[in-house]
């Protein structure tokens, strides 16, 4: 457990907001926040510039008095340097990263964030890594940060954190609390405190180098564990590294982040106002304990569907395990099936397909409703 990790990730955490804010504000005119060209090198500790007219790189060194410098190019970064090391059970050394929104002041230009959750349709991003092996010891972390407010000056009440891989004996804020299927992927899914924020964490089973996803649909996992509200604000998503020894080499090879405005409602990140009317097939194929259904659902109304959650109750003794072309959370009872960043539209007339493996214990049965944004569906 690391309990201080996240409190120490921005250096001086422990100082009142007001000379916090002030200390930040003077270290960006002292290491200069520019617009980056190809190869740029950022040694300073809390030295930051400019890629592609839209996102920040930081180098955001704070857990060590050794030296570190990354190199920031038209895409990306890469940690050219990264002495020293810090015990395993505590917190790392740093989080060179890259990020779309605001960290404690600085916002990227042209942001849209923060935004309230109700109000974004979906949140496409992508990223691309490079790993090192050795002796090093760091995880590939994206973040997200939410807050209640709209606050662009500190931490915020709580963190998701997208673990795309981990090397060396390092673990997550908390403890595990069990698995999620998320953007079509299965994770491990930990819980906890940092003492400064909450912190929801997903690490994959296995290294991820690459990866188109919404963002919001971990955003959604955050809400329905009680961790977030939909009228709360998204205040930045970030991408990089937190590396506890070693870690030169380790690269961002690329990132993307959007955030689309106006598809939401109040009933909750990503949902559309307006009437709805569908129809669902459900069929499945059933073995003794298992089974996997394929569901197909198809927009029978006149109007455009933009961010489409389909929900349903699983009868008794019946788990998802994995899922595909969907995000379906939780994974028994009353669940959801949200879209994913490429299937969200459904013109009049346009159908989307998924499905999913799951368990059962006792007699099978299949769903008896399913419901599109809170419209009752007929059976197909």
């Amino acid at each position: 457990m690391q309990p201080s990790r996240h409190q120490a990730r921005r250096g001086v955490r422990a100082l009142s907001g007001a000379l916090l804010t002030s200390l930040v504000a003077l270290a960006a005119l002292l290491t200069g926040a520019s617009t980056s060209h190809a190869d740029t090198t950022i040694c300073e500790q809390f030295g930051s510039t400019t890629i592609q007219g839209r996102y920040v790189v930081q180098n955001n060194r704070w857990g060590t008095s050794q030296p570190q410098c990354i190199t920031v190019t038209d895409s990306g970064f890469r940690v050219a340097q990264a002495d020293g090391s810090v015990p395993t059970n505590g917190a790392p050394k740093s989080y060179p990263s890259v990020y779309n929104g605001c960290h404690y002041t600085n916002c990227s230009p042209g942001t849209k964030l923060p935004a309230r959750l109700s109000t974004i349709a979906d949140a496409p991003t992508s990223i691309s890594y490079s790993y090192v092996g050795g002796d090093a010891a760091y995880n590939a972390s994206y973040d997200i940060w939410l807050d209640p407010t709209p606050r662009t000056d500190g931490v915020n009440r709580t963190e998701i954190m997208i673990w795309f891989n981990k090397v060396g004996p390092i673990q997550p804020i908390g403890s595990q609390v069990g698995t999620a299927t998320v953007g079509g992927r299965i994770w491990q899914v930990w819980s906890g405190s940092n003492g400064s924020n909450d912190v929801l964490s997903f690490v994959a089973p296995s290294a991820i180098d690459n990866w188109s996803f919404d963002a919001m649909d971990f955003v959604r996992q955050a809400v329905s564990r009680g961790l977030a509200r939909n009228d709360w604000y998204l205040t930045s998503v970030q991408a990089g590294f937190e590396p506890w020894r070693n870690g030169a080499g380790l690269a961002v090879n690329s990132f993307s982040s959007t955030v689309n405005l106006g598809g939401g409602s109040p009933g909750g990140p990503g949902t559309p106002s307006g009437p709805a009317a569908c129809k669902v097939a459900y069929s499945t194929s059933v073995w003794q304990g298992g089974f996997t259904a394929d569901v197909t659902l198809t927009n029978t109304g006149s109007s455009p569907v933009n961010g489409w959650n389909l929900a349903f109750t699983l009868p008794a003794g019946q788990t998802i395990t994995s899922a595909w072309n969907a995000g379906i959370s939780p994974s028994s009872g009353a669940v959801k099936a949200g879209n994913l960043a490429y299937n969200a539209s459904l013109a009049p007339g346009d159908q989307v397909s998924f499905g999913f493996q799951a368990s059962y214990s006792g007699s099978f049965a299949k769903p008896s409703a399913f419901s599109l944004n809170g419209t009752s569906c007929t059976p197909a």
